[in-house]
């Protein structure tokens, strides 16, 4: 049940004109630009940690991420870990199935593809 309200939230974000720290603060319903700092840096452990994973992230001239997949990642990372909430445990599985798709998908892994 929750994983059709995780599809609806990821359907609400997908402008890809928006930068991810305006993505997450809508996921995140945050309106002051207080925790800006904070934010971009989970956004940006996330994409490390993908990275780290063996996960290709590719962006855009501008910087943007058009991967709706790579987009719910890093939504759900940071709506795991940013504050405190009792929907952790939610979003950290999320988190983790995202990715475990993410690395198994054609084009977001390097993996198999030779010299």
């Amino acid at each position: 049940m929750w994983a059709a309200s995780v599809l609806l939230q990821a359907a609400h974000f997908r402008s890809k004109e928006e930068n991810m720290l305006e993505i997450v603060k809508k996921a995140l319903r945050i309106a002051t630009d207080d925790f800006d700092d904070e934010i971009q840096l989970l956004i940006d452990a996330c994409l490390e940690n993908l990275q780290g994973l063996g996960v290709i992230v590719t962006t855009e001239t501008n910087g943007s991420i058009t991967s709706a997949q790579i987009r719910l990642a890093i939504v759900s990372w940071c709506k795991w870990q940013f504050g405190e909430n009792d929907d952790q445990d939610k979003w950290r599985k999320i988190y983790d199935r995202t990715l475990a798709e993410l690395k198994m998908m054609t084009g977001y892994t390097d993996w198999g593809l030779g010299e």
